[in-house]
């Protein structure tokens, strides 16, 4: 690998999104920008790293029952398929950067927004329909596939601000939607036949995001203000979003 300070950056990505349930992927994809990785590749990465940090945090969830699999269902039912049609989808590269600019601006404009704490939220009933979460889960599914990342950047805001669930229940939901959508987007993108991919890159990647997200996991949660993360988070994927515009659109 040519840039070697990439693994590092790969790995402090991973501790931090790892303390707060999310995977990572959109400010890999920034990463991986900036040093002009193909395009193809960047969106693999991203996913297979996605999908490293989270499954810990999934099956920690699972484990002490946060998933409520019937509000949880509806929406990665919907998501997974359209992830896998996102993923197969042939973009242009100028097209694709667009795409991700515009999505990673988004994302920290959902980032930075504050919602409310459990505290603030106990004695609050929580009224699901299964036809919006679907939709909703389907159209980030889509994005998702198509620019290579797991959705959970965007779904947990969307959540919170519609009073979906606790905070946690809404983290737990975030963790496997990442999880699943990022398997599917992986799924769509090998069924397409790509000639820039190098999987030393992503192994090294890879091995990196695992360190960084097991010690996340573990010990960031505990010594990190969650909110605090998350505007730093938001403001770092401004900046790729305002500088992958700027090199890809032209006026």
């Amino acid at each position: 690998m040519q840039h070697w300070e990439v693994i590092f950056f790969f790995l402090i990505i991973a501790f931090v999104y790892a303390s707060v349930g999310f995977g990572g992927g959109s400010s890999y994809l920034a990463v991986l920008t900036f040093y002009a990785f193909p395009f193809q590749e960047m969106k693999l990465t991203a996913l297979i790293c996605n999908i490293i940090v989270v499954t810990g945090g999934t099956i920690i969830f699972i484990k002490h029952k946060q998933v409520s699999w019937k509000k949880v269902i509806p929406v990665v039912l919907v998501s997974v398929p359209m992830a896998f049609l996102g993923a197969r989808l042939k973009l242009s590269e100028n097209t694709f950067f667009i795409i991700l600019g515009c999505s990673l601006l988004a994302a920290s404009v959902l980032l930075w927004i504050k919602t409310k704490s459990l505290s603030e939220i106990e004695n609050e009933e929580f009224k699901n329909n299964y036809i919006k979460d679907g939709s909703i889960g389907g159209a980030i599914g889509f994005l998702s596939g198509m620019v290579g990342i797991g959705g959970g950047i965007f779904l947990s805001p969307i959540l919170n601000l519609m009073k979906w669930d606790t905070p946690k229940k809404i983290a737990a939901t975030a963790s496997f939607f990442i999880l699943v959508n990022s398997i599917s987007g992986i799924a769509g993108q090998l069924s397409v036949p790509h000639k820039e991919i190098n999987y030393t890159h992503i192994g090294l990647l890879a091995s990196a995001v695992f360190i960084g997200g097991q010690a996340g996991a573990r010990i960031g949660i505990k010594k990190f203000n969650p909110l605090a993360i998350r505007r730093v988070t938001a403001l770092v994927v401004f900046i790729a979003g305002i500088e992958v515009l700027h090199k890809h659109m032209h006026f």
